[in-house]
């Protein structure tokens, strides 16, 4: 594919030689990437790689300190994101730019509105919405409030804004990392339809099977610097991964079989409230966990395992039930006296409960530990024992930030936040680890590290929880699979003896045990 543009060029953007530093880091080094026009461009990496930096270089977030960006093979200067969009590129962030408390319509044309003697011109905006959304298969409600639907709906939100200002250029910046299976596939298809239409998709991602999948040109970034840039389909799974993380990466996890011993977590009947709608979000889940053996919860997004975590780790009150944590009833334990019972919790939303962004890293790796005597010292913290705490993780985990322990937790990669947050809940040793979507957002070489460490732990003698929506990692990395489907357990499942199409069959309500549920 080598059409030419109007200007001579088979490229429709080039970034040459973009170099974009920070306090303490390059984040990019010297990097050159070309998007052919109608392509599919996934722009891989690691954590903290550099691909966001560049993706908001191009979209005018950031300027570089040197390098060249070029559109149909002239030189143009991206000030900021009006620019980008004078020049019809688009992006959809990580994290989505979208007012909670407006509909959906008046997200996608807020800043792009059409106005007659000063009045909204909503009738039109609507049609034009509507055409879109059924010329590229998005399906939408557009009098729904954005906080009251999914976070794949939010994300058709994104796509419709970027369309609706007629942008040819999209920047997906880690699309699916908060999407379950089915919006995944649904995703490859509306970006298939895009490419069809003509546009020209840069992609950023670090899931091997989707680029592989999807796109027709793969460009690997590691620590900063350009690795080189090869077809999709003269590669492989093991030859990307080798490029991004600059050695072979198991793709699978191993381990022995699991010798579960004494329950540590034992749940009774738990029934818990919704607040979107009447009916109860969990609905009389009983469940054990045990010594030497990792359980997970797999489901699709929405049936009830965000109110469950909740509730088991204090974030929320059940309507009835029990929980039992080493034979304590802790039921009404507060969140802190639930954490010093024994309970570990990696949680779903690094940014709402996992992290305060605007602490440094070493003020978040110590949240829940400032108050123990080593730490601490007739009230006034040791600040030397924190920052020599927090280096021996940044170290054992590899968490990477501009500053080491002083790095503000907000200006790191969403990986590495995710990083910090497995650290500090792993070191903390408790008998319990529950952890949810552990590796949302990371890196192969990260996921293959944070798999071995949850192995490692469930070798100690530790009981870990797991909630997963990637089936992959449900199948790699449970001993026992228990299903939740609207709120209830429809079934357990042997990861040994059971299949893909089997999970899903029970993920998707078609399957329970001990009946199975007629169309």
């Amino acid at each position: 594919m080598d059409e030419k543009t109007v200007s001579g060029s088979p490229y429709v953007i080039e970034m040459l030689h973009i170099t974009k530093e920070f306090p303490g880091i390059k984040a990019n080094d010297d990097i050159t990437l070309q998007l052919k026009k109608g392509e599919i461009h996934a722009l891989l990496g690691e954590n903290g790689a550099g691909k966001s930096t560049l993706m908001s270089v191009l979209f005018g977030l950031y300027q570089p300190e040197k390098g060249e960006i070029r559109k149909d093979g002239k030189a143009v200067r991206i000030k900021d994101p009006n620019d980008a969009t004078a020049l019809n590129i688009g992006m959809v962030h990580q994290h989505f730019k979208l007012i909670e408390v407006f509909s959906v319509l008046d997200n996608i044309i807020l800043g792009a509105e059409d106005t007659k003697l000063g009045f909204l011109q909503k009738k039109e905006a609507r049609r034009k919405v509507k055409e879109l959304s059924e010329r590229y298969g998005l399906a939408i409600d557009m009098d729904a409030k954005i906080e009251d639907i999914t976070v794949g709906m939010q994300q058709r939100v994104e796509i419709l804004k970027m369309l609706y200002r007629d942008n040819d250029i999209l920047i997906f910046d880690e699309p699916t990392a908060v999407l379950t299976p089915q919006e995944i596939v649904e995703l490859m298809d509306i970006m298939r339809n895009l490419k069809a239409e003509g546009k020209s998709i840069l992609f950023i991602s670090h899931k091997l099977n989707e680029i592989m999948d999807v796109s027709d040109r793969v460009t690997v970034l590691r620590k900063g610097k350009y690795i080189g840039t090869v077809e999709t389909k003269d590669t492989t799974k093991e030859e990307l991964s080798r490029m991004m993380v600059g050695r072979p990466v198991q793709l699978v996890v191993e381990k022995g079989e699991a010798k579960p011993t004494d329950t540590v977590l034992k749940i009774d009947s738990l029934t818990v409230a919704s607040k979107i709608h009447k009916n109860n979000a969990v609905k009389n889940v009983s469940l054990e966990v045990r010594k030497g053996e990792i359980v997970c919860i797999a489901g699709i997004d929405g049936n009830g395992q965000t109110e469950f975590v909740h509730a088991l780790t204090g974030l929320e009150k059940p309507v009835s039930g029990r929980i039992e944590l080493l034979g304590k009833d802790i039921t009404k334990y507060s969140i802190r006296k639930r954490s010093l019972a024994g309970m570990s919790h990696i949680p779903e939303d690094r940014h709402k409960h996992g992290l305060v962004l605007d602490f440094t890293l070493e003020q978040n790796m110590v949240l829940q530990r400032y108050f123990e005597p080593r730490f601490q010292s007739a009230g006034f913290i040791k600040f030397a024992e924190v920052r020599r705490y927090t280096e021996g993780l940044i170290d054992k985990f590899d968490v990477r930030s501009g500053e080491g322990p002083v790095t503000p937790a907000r200006s790191m990669s969403g990986g590495n936040q995710q990083k910090a947050i497995v650290a500090r809940e792993l070191d903390r040793d408790m008998p319990l680890i529950v952890a949810v979507q552990p590796t949302r957002g990371l890196d192969v070489g990260a996921i293959e590290f944070i798999h071995k460490q949850l192995v490692e732990e469930r070798d100690r003698g530790k009981a870990v929880l797991l909630i997963s929506l990637e089936l992959e990692e449900v199948m790699n990395l449970s001993d026992r699979i228990l299903v939740m489907y609207e709120g209830e357990i429809v079934g357990e499942l042997d990861p040994k003896t059971t299949t893909v199409e089997e999970l899903g069959l029970y993920m998707a309500g078609a399957k329970r045990q001990d009946k199975e549920v007629k169309e």
